[in-house]
């Protein structure tokens, strides 16, 4: 899984459009990284600015983002509601999928070195990338603000972590972290009491609520020995929550912040919720998702009650999300569209996988036009894709078949693996397609001097390895997929052996066609020891291909 980011600067300007919007279009400049949202708001004079895209894509864009923000904002002349020191007041960044949280650190202080040295500009990191302890926490880390900023710097406890300890009055200070992702989420309730639907808010928040003598709410507050109020925990860890009326729906709602979704998933606050509610004599109706959501928690969710369902797990993804989507309610109060509300969603919209978008008649017909691309080896990555489809089927198919429910969990887990490699495959259709048009653009490159001579000629030996390297991992997934075709002619439902027996077909001819890709692009490398070992590699796989396909071929001969 490709690494993604969030990052989330609040800028200090929120009332001119002119100045908020040049800034936030900085980061449109970077190739990769998508503008997912602009957020401005007039009295707190500040704007909320979100995109995503890669580590080291993301950490560009911020650089630039922070630099037109010293350029265009003057703090010296700032004023608003929300708390603020710096002309980019906060700049987190946040791990959406395939990065963890401890991996993200290095980034932040590559970032932040970045900008104390390339534009003299100060700062404190805070959360997990804090340089102590006690600057963990943003308040703390703010505190003084703007006015006070001055006099802290003078102080030697606070130390920037980044840049000049000078005061800059026209940029300020600015504090950059790492956080996870946060996502803002509301569970409805059939009653219009914010009494009643506190009572569940504290019930589940981790905060709880405050211990009483006798009554739970007119009682004697129960204190420490420090005279601090004492607390009972709610049911969730890393749970912010409270009861609100939404006079636009007419109904109470419990409205949360999930801090950390690793620790309570969006799934499990719900669940929760909905106990605390049925036990106080209310129901939860659904829910809803303010902003945006990780691909992973909506398939973690979807899961979850399909395994209530006792179904299959390795089902298509749009219809995990559909079941995650249905279980929760999300779209009880308004329509709920994956692709503007799951992040990878909304940045794969505007990503281009051309093929993969057309209808399988249009894809035909493409492949035999007089375009050289799509050719065999998207074809290829295609009929593997296939191989994997039909094996989970099969999968799907022995999960749910009747009798067999003691098997359902195996062959759920084979459904998923199945749905990976199907889905790892389907991407590379276009990755096949792009390998190509990136030598086609090496070879356009300018060649009228040594030097541009020595650039197209760098260029054009990397796109061709780029084009050996895609067909190498068609050959890897396709094989990979042949293991589990085996155990679905072995072990899967006997109905449907001739099924993998196709899939073998599909899996082999992948292997066999995107090995043909690997051959004919080595021959043209002038790093021939790198494209023997490929070819060397490659006829490994091909064989153990060949050995397997007849393997499952009997299998399935023997069946019928």
């Amino acid at each position: 899984m490709k690494p993604i980011i969030e990052c989330v600067p609040n800028i200090s300007e929120g009332r001119r459009p002119e100045i908020y919007n040049a800034i936030a279009a900085e980061v449109e400049k970077v190739e990769g990284v998508t503008l997912l949202d602009v957020d401005p708001g007039a009295a707190t004079n500040r704007t909320v600015i979100t995109f995503v895209g890669s580590p080291e894509n993301v950490i560009d864009a911020a650089f630039l983002l922070i630099k037109k923000a010293s350029e265009l904002i003057d703090m010296s002349q700032h004023s608003g509601e929300h708390p603020r020191f710096g002309a980019t007041d906060v700049c987190p960044l946040v791990p959406v999928s395939g990065i963890s949280l401890k991996e993200l650190i290095p980034y932040a202080h590559q970032l932040g070195k970045r900008i104390g040295e390339e534009l003299n500009l100060s700062g404190f990191y805070y959360e997990s990338a804090a340089s102590k302890p006690e600057r963990t926490n943003l308040a703390t880390v703010r505190s003084g603000e703007y006015e006070g900023l001055n006099d802290k710097l003078e102080n030697p406890e606070w130390k920037t972590d980044f840049g000049p300890q000078e005061f800059n009055p026209s940029f300020g200070c600015m504090a950059l972290g790492v956080r996870d992702f946060l996502v803002a989420y509301n569970v409805n309730l059939n009653t219009s009491s914010v009494r009643r639907a506190n009572s569940v808010a504290f019930d589940v928040r981790e905060n709880g609520r405050v211990k009483r003598e006798g009554h739970p709410v007119t009682g004697k507050i129960v204190r420490d020995e420090n005279g601090d109020a004492v607390r009972s925990p709610g049911m969730l860890k890393a749970v912010k929550g409270i009861g609100w009326y939404i006079e636009e729906y007419g109904i109470a709602q419990v409205s949360m912040n999930l801090t950390n979704i690793s620790i309570t998933k969006v799934h499990e606050a719900f669940e929760a919720c909905r106990k605390s509610a049925n036990n106080r004599g209310m129901r939860v109706t659904g829910s809803e998702l303010v902003g945006l959501i990780p691909k992973k928690a909506m398939i973690e969710a979807g899961k979850y009650y399909l395994k209530q369902q006792q179904r299959s797990t390795g089902v298509a993804e749009s219809e995990i999300i559909k079941i995650a989507i249905k279980s929760m309610g999300l779209d009880e109060l308004s329509p709920f569209d994956p692709n503007k509300k799951i992040i990878e969603y909304v940045m794969q919209s505007k990503e281009s996988q051309p093929l993969l978008k057309m209808p399988i008649k249009a894809f035909a017909e493409e492949t035999a036009s007089e375009s050289p691309a799509p050719g065999g080896g998207s074809i290829s990555a295609y009929a593997g894709a296939l191989g994997a489809a039909l094996a989970t089927m099969v999968a799907n198919l022995s999960a749910n078949k009747r009798g067999w429910d003691d098997k359902i969990e195996v062959f759920s887990n084979h459904a998923e693996n199945g749905q990976t490699l199907m889905s790892d495959l389907l991407n590379l259709v276009d990755e096949d397609t792009n390998a190509f048009n990136k030598i086609m653009e090496a070879f356009r490159l300018a060649k009228n001097t040594d030097e541009e001579k020595a650039i197209r000629k760098e260029a054009i030996e990397n796109a061709t390895k780029n084009a050996i390297e895609v067909p190498f991992n068609i050959m890897k997934k396709a094989l990979e997929s042949m293991e589990l075709i085996k155990e679905m002619a072995v072990n899967g439902n006997p109905n449907s052996v001739s099924d993998a027996g196709v899939a073998a077909l599909c899996a082999r001819t992948a292997v066999r066609g995107a090995f043909l890709n690997v051959k004919i692009n080595a021959g043209d490398l002038n790093d021939t020891a790198w494209g023997d070992q490929k070819i060397k590699a490659g006829n490994g796989m091909q064989t153990k291909a060949e050995l397997l396909e007849n393997e499952i071929i009997q299998i399935v001969e023997g069946k019928l």
